[in-house]
């Protein structure tokens, strides 16, 4: 028997084998999280996207807390404990039926409890966090403002001291989960320094007005937080961070599932594009029978499954303790930028069928412009890739 008749054979869902790179427990986390997003994201999204809402959210919040998808790599109070390379997994197909899902998960998870459980004291954590992996309590996380994004040191919102009590004052913008949040973070100057508050949103003062009119993330709740006198007790305040190491820290925990979730994103529209291929006739023939066709294909397939290795690396790194936030930007750089040029791609096999909502392309490639510049713009991964190159800041 030769050789080459041992091989597997060869499976065009996953050409270069990264499955074999997964444990059993990986692959049931995710079979677990796609049959989720299969039943009750993917037959109704396109729909939600169209009207630009996402109703249902807090059902489906508690969905994602039953699942162990909320919190999911923290340890203790209610949290999954999964490895890094779960999460992702995770978050990979969570963006592979729609942005604005694995955005809620993303923020819910990676950023307002991923803040608590680093930074929280140990009141805060048991006030907040089983509540919050259940999905019971849904959480935001107030970084960027109105005129401040990409340079958060500048931020305007204040907070001071009266008596025993923190008053906060200022806005945040483009805050997802805002307006049905039961608990925002939110970062403001002090005295101190940049500090983090634990905010319960019913407090006096605290308002969340939704974004409307938005042309992508439609399926997903965006809101600015208004804080007018908003007095606090003393303990509302993260104990274990003072600077932008905080919110930073939070952001780059959060900026790793983005590297996953954008393959999620570009993995839909290329499994449309090659399905599309197989049965579109022109000239007498599907159109995947094509030379031009299979060349977009296979040059699609190469950066989508280089894009899902380079995930799977980064997360081996997580979980040794070992990714740098350097690294993290190279993989949010790569891989969303990728992931928008598969959609593009995918988009022009479809032709003119591409733009439509019976298919997840344009809502895949509308959903990814926001994902390429929320937490940190290409711009900003661009400089922070620099100066690790050079050792030059070119920052200011």
């Amino acid at each position: 028997m030769s050789a080459s008749s041992k091989l597997p054979p060869f499976d065009p869902a996953d050409p270069i084998g990264i499955d074999d790179l997964l444990s059993p427990e990986d692959l049931a986390i995710r079979a677990t999280v796609r049959a989720w997003a299969d039943d009750r994201v993917v037959p109704y999204v396109a729909e939600w996207y169209e009207k630009g809402e996402l109703p249902g959210i807090r059902e489906l919040a508690r969905e994602l807390g039953s699942i162990g998808a909320l919190g999911m790599s923290l340890e203790g109070y209610g949290c999954a404990g999964a490895s890094a390379v779960q999460y992702g997994l995770a978050c990979l197909e969570l963006e592979a039926a729609d942005s604005g899902i694995r955005s809620l998960v993303s923020v819910q998870g990676s950023l307002a409890m991923y803040a608590i459980h680093r930074f929280g004291s140990e009141e805060q954590k048991q006030q907040w966090l089983p509540g919050m992996a259940a999905g019971e309590i849904i959480g935001c996380f107030g970084l960027t403002e109105p005129d401040r994004g990409s340079d958060p040191g500048d931020m305007q919102t204040r907070a001071k001291r009266d008596g025993g009590d923190w008053v906060l004052n200022g806005r945040k913008m483009w805050i997802t989960n805002g307006s049905v949040a039961g608990v925002a973070v939110v970062w403001a100057q002090t005295d101190e320094g940049i500090r983090g508050f634990v905010v319960p949103t019913d407090a006096p003062g605290f308002s969340a007005p939704e974004i409307k009119h938005k042309w992508s993330l439609r399926a997903s709740v965006t809101s600015e937080l208004v804080l007018d006198d908003v007095r606090l007790p003393a303990d509302a305040v993260l104990p274990e961070v003072v600077g932008l190491k905080g919110p930073l820290g939070c952001l780059s925990h959060a900026r790793y599932g983005i590297v996953w979730g954008a393959m999620g994103a570009a993995r839909s529209s290329f499994e449309t594009a090659v399905a599309y291929a197989k049965t579109r006739e022109q000239f007498g023939k599907p159109i995947g029978g094509f030379q031009l066709t299979q060349a977009k294909l296979a040059d699609m397939a190469v950066e989508l499954h280089k894009g899902i290795l380079l995930a799977h690396h980064l997360g081996m790194r997580l979980d040794a303790g070992k990714l740098r936030p350097e690294q993290v930007s190279f993989g949010k750089l790569n891989n969303v930028r990728e992931a928008i040029e598969i959609c593009r791609t995918s988009r022009t096999i479809l032709g003119a069928n591409g733009i439509s909502l019976e298919y997840p392309i344009m809502r895949h490639a509308t959903n990814l412009e926001s994902v390429l510049t929320y937490e940190g713009t290409v711009e900003m991964h661009q400089l922070v890739l620099g100066k690790a190159l050079t050792g030059l800041d070119a920052f200011r």
